[in-house]
């Protein structure tokens, strides 16, 4: 009975020690992971945008240079889904308009005036054929005399005759300014005629004008509006832009892509028909798939004060969701290889001395260092060829360092 009870305590001992063991590991735990066996993706991670593969640009419309600059004076909320036929741009009309009222007034003041010169012209015609019918007259009793005078002396005679050649002339005179009066009133009309016509076309312009003015949406679709790169803010009213600027956005939702910008460093291992995962950062917990589709073949600067080159890939995304909106700010992980049947462990577990790397294996007594050959890499991996096998635990930090870093902590 005594023995047993002995045993007894023994035994509450040992689990007494052990608790306090597993208290003491429990507040050094290490962290640990076990190798892995299976397909090893080597792979490029990159930030990037979501963007339409086909979309409608709007932009500013092209007006003449008489009736000033283009301002914003309304524009549709940066993400607000519009209807075809909604109005999305309203430009300030109010030179348009000022330009409207003041060709109105002028045509109406140049629409008086050929009244008045077709009057004047009248007037003219009228006094110029009465002075033409005298001198007719006056020219017909000369003639007449002149057949009459054959009795008459020849001084008489020669001098109806010097009246019936100053007749001719004041008739052909006459007759020579109503042709050149007609000649000069036909070229003012068709100057002042053209002088209205322009001022028509120029008012029918500025209702063309007054109707641009006014954008609307010539299909459905989430409005992107354009940045301004004159305040590095989206185009709101106020702004001032020029003709033929681009402002707005409409995408096609059904088909998207990621825009990325590959490093010099990476962009040999990117090539077309690649695999790519996407993940929104709006949206952590939603992974979607894509392939590449353009890989550029001129490099370009990541900014505007950097010198770093990089090289523009697109990404055509497999599937369309409500959640993937052009503009999204998306994380790209580029499939570039895939190698079958391998072990591997996080590369926290790797160590390197020289030309030979080691990890820390999980052991019953503890940790050993073992010495491993390793191959390819990828952003979180490492391929272990030889000195682990699949199901082994690896520490992620140097059990040593922990431990040494305990007693120091005692001290």
């Amino acid at each position: 009975m005594n023995y047993r009870i002995k045993g007894l305590a023994a035994v509450l001992c040992c689990m007494g020690a052990l608790a306090v063991s597993c208290g003491k590991k429990a507040e050094t735990q290490i962290p640990e992971a076990k190798v892995t066996k299976g397909v090893f993706y080597i792979d490029i991670y990159e930030e990037g945008e979501i963007e339409a593969v086909n979309s409608i640009n709007i932009a500013s419309p092209n007006i003449p240079w008489r009736f000033g600059n283009l301002k914003i004076s309304n524009i549709v909320t940066d993400g607000d889904e519009v209807q075809a036929g909604d109005t999305i741009i309203a430009f300030d009309p109010a030179e348009v308009r000022k330009s409207i009222l003041d060709y109105e007034d002028r045509l109406v003041v140049s629409n008086a005036e050929l009244e008045k010169m077709l009057a004047q012209h009248e007037l003219q015609m009228e006094e110029l054929t009465a002075d033409y019918e005298v001198t007719r007259i006056t020219h017909e009793i000369s003639r007449m005399q002149l057949e009459s005078a054959s009795h008459e002396s020849e001084i008489k005679k020669r001098e109806i005759q010097l009246n019936l050649e100053k007749a001719d002339i004041s008739l052909a005179r006459a007759k020579e300014q109503i042709e050149n009066r007609r000649r000069i009133q036909a070229e003012e009309l068709k100057k002042k005629r053209l002088s209205i016509r322009e001022d028509e076309e120029r008012l029918e312009e500025a209702h063309r004008t007054l109707d641009k003015l006014f954008v609307i949406a010539p299909s459905p679709g989430i409005a992107i509006v354009t940045r301004n790169h004159s305040t590095s803010s989206k185009y709101q009213a106020g702004d001032q832009c020029w003709s033929q600027q681009q402002l707005i956005q409409l995408p096609d939702l059904s088909k998207l892509k990621a825009k990325v910008n590959i490093n010099e460093v990476d962009i040999s291992q990117v090539t077309k028909g690649l695999k790519v995962q996407i993940r929104p950062d709006a949206f952590s917990d939603s992974i979607f798939t894509g392939t590449v589709t353009t890989v550029a073949n001129l490099a370009q600067n990541k900014d505007n004060r950097s010198k770093i080159k990089v090289f523009p890939v697109e990404i055509v995304i497999d599937q369309s969701n409500k959640n993937l909106l052009p503009g999204l700010t998306v994380s790209c992980r580029i499939i570039v290889d895939e190698i079958p049947n391998v072990c591997y462990v996080p590369l926290e577990a790797l160590h390197v001395e020289g030309d030979k790397s080691y990890v820390y294996k999980k052991t019953v007594g503890g940790y050993d260092k073992v010495l491993v050959q390793t191959g390819a890499t990828n952003s979180d991996y490492v391929i272990i060829e030889s000195g682990l096998q699949e199901g082994d635990t690896v520490a992620l930090v140097d059990p040593t360092l922990v431990d040494q870093k305990e007693k120091e902590e005692k001290k």
